[in-house]
């Protein structure tokens, strides 16, 4: 029986992952924290490399099972799939993320899987404005790769929901003002 949370907390650049996930960081007592950036590999080589970054990823989770310790992630193998299906690499990972989701879905965890988006969908212009924030050297942050990523997650969230019944399903608008948000997380979450 499950004793510890797994919290994958997904949705395109300017959502908001990096507030709300050090927000819970900080407020779900025994947590450890996880950014992923996933492969930089476009290529076909990058499958093969995805596949076993991730294999590995689900071990090691797999071996914190009833630690007491909740798993909090900013980025999984869920956006390997998502910029995937958006033609962002060469390869399609598909087959690997099925498999993946099939494998976390029996994690003895209760698990979250979280979707930040924007239903004003015109804020990502204001958000992806990095002022202050260091931009990575790879990344290229427009408001229209944010809106079109935004909306596979949320297809995304819905197949998830509809195949997984014991993966806890939630997307939350995170434009609303940031004490809004936290209470709802809270509410979903429990404060323990």
């Amino acid at each position: 029986m499950a004793r510890s949370k797994i919290i994958v907390v997904e949705g395109s650049q300017g959502a908001g992952k990096t507030t709300i996930t050090d927000h819970l960081r900080n407020t779900v007592r025994y947590t450890n924290l996880y950014r992923l950036s996933g492969v930089s590999d476009p290529t076909i080589t990058g499958l093969e490399k995805s596949k076993k970054m991730y294999d590995n990823l689900l071990n090691y989770i797999e071996s914190m099972e009833n630690l007491d310790i909740n798993l909090l992630f900013d980025r999984t193998f869920f956006t390997e799939e998502n910029y995937c299906r958006l033609g962002k690499k060469e390869y399609s990972f598909t087959e690997v993320y099925n498999d993946l989701l099939e494998r976390f879905s029996k994690l003895d965890f209760d698990i979250y899987y979280i979707t930040l988006y924007l239903k004003d969908e015109s804020l990502y212009e204001e958000r992806l404005k990095r002022d202050g924030k260091i931009e990575p050297a790879y990344a290229k942050f427009s408001a229209e790769n944010s809106i079109v990523q935004q909306r596979e997650y949320l297809k995304m969230a819905d197949e998830i929901q509809a195949k997984y019944p014991n993966i806890k399903v939630f997307k939350i608008d995170n434009g609303k003002d940031l004490d809004v948000t936290k209470q709802e997380l809270a509410e979903i979450l429990g404060n323990n």
